[in-house]
């Protein structure tokens, strides 16, 4: 399957980091939180949690622009739990990597870029002024890095219920790399910069690493949070193991192993189980009168540890109240005898009454 890597570091003027990412296979994905009072950092770290708990495991973007939207009603409801929430929300920027089969969602001015052949294509359209501006053709790209309005991002997680992602989806070929980048790393380096450090061939931890490294050199003046996946033809269905390989086998033998083991972790337990109960009796209402048990109330993973052994004529109402509490849980004895000693003991206290039942009972062992 493909193999990626994530990293973050808050920059050098930033007191906090409020930036989050996942490397999940097949699910990778960006976060970048804002909000007073450390606010953005839960905000990216709400949305993150939600986006893995609901995202597919297939490169459906339908399904994955579902799973972002989730996030964003998990960071509303996060903000309306606390005051010093109010206003924080996050961009999201999420792909699921099938092989070379992708799927992305996005939200925010956190990117996607595809490393190809060398060149660094820009997947994701930013959700911010600038970028509008850009598209208007009012300011340049170089412009866009340095305007005093850059931070302002037009579409956020936490802002508007009924907020939608924007999704792609594209075939990539074997070799190819995918990028996922906050702000703090592409405000600070041009798109053809950040290429040269993707394309020499390092791994995705060595390139994750410089890029942090060429963002803090040029400034560090926000959070930077990188993914790399490097792309294969190797689908998540793929990588499991044909049958009938040794591989297969392997596998199956584990999990038999695992099932025996069980098995036998049960039997020897209820073995111990059951000799307990067998050297224990109790007496009990049933019905309102006094009846005898081997054995123990309850049960034991689901199988009863107990069988009658005799229904005497005591008459629990006529019993001390105390008494009759105990009774209706069970009154447990070190062995059948002492069962059979007390109640003939309440027999003599209640004087004699005619039984419901008072021939023993015989019951044989399951």
């Amino acid at each position: 399957m493909s193999a990626g890597s994530g990293l973050t570091d808050p920059g050098l003027t930033r007191p906090a980091n409020e930036d989050t990412f996942i490397v999940e296979p097949p699910l990778y994905a960006v976060a970048d939180g804002m909000g007073g009072h450390r606010a953005g950092e839960i905000a990216s770290r709400v949305a993150v949690n939600e986006l893995l708990a609901s995202a597919p495991r297939a490169a459906d973007p339908k399904a994955l622009a579902r799973a972002v939207r989730a996030a964003n009603r998990a960071v509303i409801e996060s903000a309306q739990r606390s005051r010093s929430r109010a206003g924080m929300g996050t961009t999201l920027t999420a792909a699921i990597v099938d092989g070379t089969h992708v799927a992305v969602a996005h939200v925010g001015d956190s990117r996607a870029y595809l490393l190809h052949g060398g060149k660094l294509t820009r997947i994701t359209e930013d959700h911010s002024m600038v970028a509008d501006l850009v598209r208007q053709g009012t300011i340049t790209e170089e412009d866009a890095r340095f305007h005093p309005q850059r931070s302002v991002i037009t579409r956020a997680l936490g802002s508007d219920p009924e907020m939608a992602a924007d999704t792609y989806e594209l075939d990539a070929e074997p070799g190819d790399r995918l990028l996922l980048a906050t702000d703090g790393l592409t405000g600070m380096l041009p798109d053809d910069y950040i290429a040269d450090l993707l394309v020499d061939g390092r791994s995705p931890t060595e390139s994750a690493a410089r890029l942090i490294e060429a963002a803090n050199r040029a400034g560090g003046y926000d959070n930077i949070t990188v993914v790399v996946v490097d792309l294969d033809d190797v689908s998540a269905a793929a990588a499991a193991p044909q049958r009938g390989t040794n591989e297969a086998r392997r596998r199956v033998a584990g999990r038999l192993l695992w099932v025996v083991a069980a098995v036998a972790f049960i039997a020897i337990a209820l073995g111990g189980a059951y000799s307990y109960a067998s050297a224990r009796a109790y007496l009990i209402d049933e019905g309102g009168r006094v009846a005898v048990y081997r054995g123990i109330p309850g049960s034991f993973a689901g199988v009863s540890l107990h069988w009658r052994a005799q229904s005497t004529g005591v008459v629990t109402d006529e019993l001390p109240v105390p008494l009759q509490a105990r009774l209706r849980s069970g009154i447990v004895f070190d062995g059948l005898p002492a069962a059979l000693q007390r109640a003939s003991e309440l027999q003599g206290e209640t004087g004699p009454s005619t039984p419901a039942s008072s021939t023993p009972v015989t019951t044989s062992t399951p």
